[in-house]
């Protein structure tokens, strides 16, 4: 059992028996911004996932809004957070769907593919918040 969790820990992986909680003080700081960003050549994430747009299952925000607020952002964290398998972000919707089939997502994105590689920075974001990184790390 021993050499089964240092081997995971080596890969990065969490062992099965592992439950894997998702940080709402990381989601709003650093994973929620994400679905506001521009990225150039593509439509911000909140355009057509928000209660709006095509696929909603993010909050409506305010004319004007910048950013979500507190019952927004909460609403957000449960709705996003049915779209990833704790501990797994290769398992998980939210990475998969937008990066590039090459890299190993998923073959059909209406919104372009966001992650070229599971090295762009907001995929390891994602990663990082799927896998149990919390703001305070």
């Amino acid at each position: 059992m021993i050499m089964i969790l240092a081997f995971t820990a080596l890969m990065g992986q969490q062992p099965a028996e592992a439950t894997v909680e998702l940080d709402f003080e990381f989601f709003r700081s650093q994973v929620q911004p994400i679905f506001l960003e521009r990225k150039s050549g593509f439509t911000r994430c909140v355009v057509c996932h928000a209660e709006g747009g095509r696929v909603g299952f993010l909050e409506e925000m305010e004319r004007g809004a910048t950013e979500w607020d507190e019952e927004q952002s909460r609403a957000n964290f449960e709705a996003v957070s049915r779209l990833v398998v704790p501990g797994d972000p290769l398992a998980s919707r939210l990475l998969m769907h937008p990066l590039e089939p090459d890299a190993g997502g998923d073959e059909f994105h209406n919104g372009g593919r966001q992650f070229s590689s599971q090295e762009d920075p907001w995929f390891q974001t994602l990663a990082a918040w799927v896998n149990g990184e919390t703001a305070g790390q």
